[in-house]
């Protein structure tokens, strides 16, 4: 054991010992909240399936007070000056960052995912509130519209308090992305951690409110789906629900908050192609292919589940992939060396692994990896698996395995790769790899996804949009695309006095 990993679980250690002596509770109205209903849920360490400590588990009631604080903090933070909430916000932001190793070393335990990456996801996560601070004086601008006789102009105004529901995988960074363009629009927030992973959500709501955030503008209560969820998507003073997880749920959550009229934005799952062509930079290629598929235990939506590639490379490129594979180091998350940790709980270790038999029953063949990997016969290990010799009408092609599990289909021309490509009820993200400049354009075009990246691995752009098609989504997150979600448009038409009114019953 190195002195690095040794560290990182000692260090990990003395900051969950806190959850193992005391309930975590919710937080509301700038405290800590045991809840009402006094019920409580354990949560599982993925790296040994070991108890890390029970959790609150919100009731109607608790989820009620939580939203009632919201709707009446909204009506003093919307009227607190944008330069007021940008000063609030970075500072939010630099207490992330002061607490950046512990939010990485929580989420780390509590996720499965390796710390290499989690250390990257909480400093993304300071990122999201400084840039949405600075963005925060600007939120209400709108636009001068001048006609012949009337003057329209558009203002924004934020829309209420709004139900933030984030899931297990890099459940830190992924609340931020969320939060922070909320409260930069002038909206209160009530947040709702995943089951699985929801210390660090805790952990923001407490960072946020000792950074100065005023009491009641971001509550954090947790719980199940089908309870906790449920009231708060239904919740009539939640006006908008922004939601990351299953498409299925998603659905759900659409027909829960259908009677109060809500306003919905879902980043859902993905089945998202890499197309590489015969003409790409090979071994850029191979870099992006492993890199957006086995990071973060494949466990994120935009990875790049399909390698759709062309039959002149596909051995040669195959054969490399099943040597880098094989020297990916999977292992405890603590441990700085690792690239593949624990998947988060076992049931999703369960749902990842029934897609080995599945593949060989459908024909598909298992050339890398393919069943559990043995970490001192604990913990949801999974060894990173390649799959060939797949068609897109089976289900290892079809369905979101969400796990370090590629599966290859062979396509001949740029024809076959759009339409292998576009065979899914998703549409995500898609990533083409190719030389011919035209092609790339050409493949952007034509891809039925909401995000391409043409040569380069999923680069985050926050200024830029970000969401899904199809099944993938309704809306888009980043720049002001947020601020279309979190804020309404109001039109001002102003009469310059020399139109003529029309007029009715006058002699």
């Amino acid at each position: 054991m190195s002195q690095d990993f040794e560290s990182n679980l000692q260090d990990a250690d003395k900051l969950l010992a806190r959850f193992r002596n005391d309930t975590l509770p919710h937080f509301v109205n700038g405290m800590h909240d045991a809840g009402l209903s006094q019920d409580t849920f354990e949560t599982i360490a993925p790296a040994d399936n070991s108890i890390i400590g029970r959790v609150a588990s919100g009731s109607v009631e608790d989820v009620g007070r939580a939203c009632e604080v919201a709707e009446a903090a909204f009506e003093e933070w919307k009227n607190v000056p944008g330069k007021e909430r940008k000063r609030l916000l970075h500072k939010v932001a630099d207490a992330i960052i002061a607490r950046a190793r512990d939010i990485a070393l929580v989420e780390s335990i509590d996720s499965g995912q390796a710390i290499r990456f989690m250390t990257k996801a909480a400093v993304r996560g300071a990122a999201n509130f400084q840039y949405f601070a600075d963005m925060a004086p600007n939120a209400r601008d709108g636009l001068s519209l001048p006609a012949d006789e009337h003057l329209n102009y558009t203002i924004r105004q934020p829309i209420g308090p709004v139900g933030v529901i984030t899931p297990w995988n890099t459940p830190f960074m992924l609340s931020t992305w969320k939060i922070a363009p909320a409260l930069a629009a002038g909206c209160t927030v009530v947040h709702k951690p995943a089951a699985w992973s929801p210390y660090t959500g805790m952990m923001l709501a407490e960072i946020a409110h000792e950074a100065g955030l005023p009491d009641g503008v971001l509550n954090c209560v947790h719980g199940s789906g089908a309870v906790t969820g449920k009231t708060l998507t239904e919740h009539p003073a939640i006006k908008a629900v922004a939601f990351v997880g299953e498409t299925t749920t998603g659905s759900q959550i659409m027909h829960q908050g259908a009677e109060t009229l809500k306003r919905f934005h879902f980043e859902l799952g993905g089945k998202n192609p890499v197309i590489v062509f015969e003409d790409a930079d090979m071994d850029r290629a191979l870099d992006a292919v492993v890199f957006m598929i086995f990071s973060l235990n494949g466990e994120r939506c935009t990875s790049s589940s399909r390698l759709i590639i062309q039959e002149s490379i596909q051995d040669e490129f195959n054969a490399k992939l099943i040597e880098r594979i094989g020297k990916l180091k999977v292992g405890h998350p603590l441990d700085p060396v690792t690239e593949i940790g624990p998947l988060v709980h076992q049931n999703h270790f369960d749902k990842v692994c029934s897609y080995f038999d599945i593949a060989a029953k459908e024909g598909a063949t298992i050339a890398a990896g393919g069943k559990a990997a043995q970490i001192d016969g604990k913990g949801n290990y999974v060894e990173p698996t390649f799959l060939i010799n797949a068609s897109s009408g089976m289900t290892i092609a079809r369905q979101e395995i969400f796990g370090p599990v590629l599966t290859a289909i062979p396509f001949k021309d740029e024809a076959d790769a759009i339409a292998i490509a576009n065979d899914t009820d998703y549409g995500l993200a898609g990533y083409v790899w190719t030389n011919d400049i035209g092609r790339g354009h050409r493949m952007a075009h034509s891809l039925d996804a909401g995000m391409i990246w043409v040569n380069s691995e999923n680069n985050r752009h926050l200024p830029s949009p970000f969401g899904g098609m199809k099944s993938s989504g309704i809306g888009r997150d980043g720049g002001d695309y947020s601020f279309d979600f979190y804020m309404e448009t109001k039109n001002v038409c102003i009469a310059m006095g020399s139109h003529r009114v029309p007029q009715l019953g006058k002699a």
